[in-house]
């Protein structure tokens, strides 16, 4: 059985994602788990996510789950607005809610350093390169 999509075609947060993730090198976008998922040969965003509590279930469906550096990791968890996200969280991964607020060059730079962590070497160079 498919999962439900969890997120909505229109909402301007997943926009501003979109368009940072896709426009890493060999970058792309497929629905995993109901969600968007940017991936290269590995996935290196998702956007939304879900942290169980007390058997509950609590859904951050405005949110970017991230892998990051674990020094990284470790200092965004001190902020209220971050969270280890269901399943993910214990390889590494971070969630970040986000809302209008969000600052667009901090987004960019946790996405890109997602990406980092998780493309291949050639595509990372091709960032590099592009960025000179």
């Amino acid at each position: 059985m498919a999962h439900p999509q969890m997120f909505d075609d229109d909402d301007p947060l997943l926009e501003r994602v979109r368009a940072i993730a896709l426009a890493l090198p060999g970058a792309q976008e497929k629905i995993s788990h109901g969600r968007p998922a940017f991936f290269t040969t590995r996935v290196h965003c998702y956007y939304g996510g879900s942290v169980r509590t007390d058997g509950h279930w609590h859904a951050h469906d405005r949110a970017v789950v991230l892998h990051l550096p674990t020094a990284e990791t470790a200092a965004l968890l001190e902020e209220a607005r971050c969270f280890v996200p269901a399943y993910l969280g214990p390889s590494g991964w971070i969630g970040v809610d986000l809302d209008e607020r969000t600052d667009a060059q901090e987004l960019a730079e946790l996405i890109e350093e997602s990406y980092r962590t998780v493309a291949p070497t050639r595509l990372v160079a091709q960032l590099d390169d592009t960025a000179r």
